[in-house]
């Protein structure tokens, strides 16, 4: 039995356009002091001040560009006749939700889901774009419980003044993005007083998910999203970028993220990589809760037994991802046959872990000195066990001295932790230490059979400020060359 969906509470339209007005003349600040001092230039130049007019036409003419930027819609087409089963459950979850405004569907290559309005032919419309990783790995309850969440926006952040806050926040958090960020302190405030609307409105939307299709593929569907996302960033972006340094292209590609989410060193690393990523938000930018936090919130709701176990079938699955893998791997006007295919998982796991660029390891010998792994890897723990690792750091990423001063210690610690991790695994591979899979160069197994992922044993030594058992395994691996 289709459980209700309730009618959300009455908003008050006017706090997100006081906030949004607030925090979007806080992000245009700079632009406004500059174009002023540009216009007193101009006005003091004298008479004659049009050498600087085409100057103050392009300074005012950029600062109000992204506003009026339009472009075509992102994404492949979702024809109901082309794709039946997808354009049925979008059609359902619509209907149980009371969704009746014109609907599109586009697919497209990332890990995204979002609901946008639009205008065609004059019709006031919406858009769906669902990220073709998304309808490839979730179940069809899951995907359901996905789509309704983001339809469920339309009654949670219907408001125009819900969607100027949202843009207002996006513009400010731009410009807090740079190394100097003199809005920081002025915006930190107006940042947490617009945030709480925008996080009830999305535990109000992943409740109408949950019932639509359970509170077990709702929580299931968060946790495999982040998951995916995660993979696609750290494991699917590095295939790219590599293979386009070659001429290449990966032909499997969303068949290689898909064997890779399966792998549980993968899954693993997946889930802490974002965890890590849910508390790196300094200015409170973030317009969505921390998944651990989603997750409480849902009501204990059961699933309708109305959605399958299996991911939705596409018609036209093969020619839908080369279209979506031809969007990131070739360059605008490049054709296919520009660039040799790859099949990824037709190479040798040691040349695919090798997609990854492996600088780390070069980045430590400069570091610390030294020109061989374990003496780089026994001095950067000697900085662990004194207290000055974050130096370390910063000299294996200079950029780490202007991150925020809140999140700086952790990005630190991930700097630190991959670059000595991928330093001690080639020591031990030298000592009888294989590779735990096909994937990651610092996932590996011991002699003994026992598996250990090395980033994560040194951001627990960092954590714990305590490199002891990364010590005894470079001591045991090579104790000629560390050095006392």
């Amino acid at each position: 039995m289709d459980i209700p969906i309730p009618e959300p509470p009455p908003r008050h339209t006017a706090r997100p356009w006081l906030l949004g007005a607030a925090l979007l003349a806080l992000s245009g600040l700079p632009a406004a002091v500059v174009g002023t001092a540009l216009l007193a230039g101009a006005l003091l130049w004298g008479p004659d001040w049009s050498p600087l007019a085409p100057v103050l036409l392009f300074w005012f003419g950029i600062t109000g560009a992204v506003a009026r930027e339009r472009g075509p819609l992102p994404g492949r087409a979702v024809n109901p006749g082309d794709e039946p089963g997808l354009a049925a459950l979008v059609r359902d979850v619509a209907e149980r939700l009371g969704f009746r405004a014109p609907l599109l569907v586009r697919i497209v290559p990332g890990v995204q889901a979002s609901l946008g309005r639009v205008r065609v032919a004059g019709v006031r419309s919406h858009v769906l774009l669902l990220g073709l990783p998304l309808l490839r790995t979730l179940t069809e309850a899951e995907l359901a419980s996905v789509i309704a969440h983001e339809l469920a926006h339309e009654r949670h952040i219907a408001g125009r003044g819900d969607a100027f806050l949202r843009y207002a926040r996006s513009r400010l958090a731009h410009r807090l993005e740079g190394r100097v960020r003199p809005l920081a302190a002025p915006a930190a405030p107006l940042l947490r007083a617009s945030r709480p609307g925008l996080w009830r409105a999305e535990t109000a939307a992943d409740a109408d998910a949950a019932r639509v299709a359970g509170a077990e593929a709702t929580g299931s569907a968060l946790r495999r999203t982040v998951a995916l996302h995660a993979v696609f960033e750290g494991l699917g972006e590095t295939w790219l970028a590599a293979l386009a340094e070659r001429d290449a292209w990966p032909a499997d590609f969303y068949d290689a993220l898909d064997t890779a989410l399966a792998d549980p060193h993968v899954a693993r690393r997946a889930a802490r990589t974002a965890a890590d990523e849910d508390a790196l938000d300094p200015y409170d930018t973030a317009d969505h809760p921390p998944v651990a936090t989603r997750l409480a919130a849902l009501p204990a709701l059961p699933g309708t037994g109305t959605y399958g176990g299996g991911p939705v079938p596409l018609r036209q699955a093969a020619e839908t991802a080369r279209w979506c893998v031809h969007r990131l791997a070739l360059q605008d006007g490049e054709e296919e046959d520009d660039v040799e295919p790859v099949r990824l998982l037709g190479l040798d796991p040691g040349e695919l872990r090798g997609l990854d660029d492996g600088t780390g390891t070069a980045l430590l010998f400069r570091a610390t000195g030294h020109d061989t792994p374990a003496a780089a890897v026994a001095a950067a723990l000697d900085t662990l066990a004194d207290g000055t690792w974050q130096r370390l750091a910063r000299r294996l990423e200079p950029g780490l001295r202007w991150a925020p001063r809140a999140v700086r210690g952790q990005l630190a610690r991930t700097v630190y932790a991959a670059a000595v991790a991928g330093a001690l695994a080639e020591v031990l591979e030298t000592s009888g230490w294989t590779p735990a899979t096909r994937w990651m160069t610092t996932v590996l197994t011991a002699p003994d059979g026992r598996t250990v992922d090395l980033r994560e044993l040194l951001g627990e030594a960092v954590s714990t400020a305590d490199p002891s058992r990364p010590r005894a395994l470079l001591t045991k691996a090579r104790p000629e060359e560390t050095p006392a």
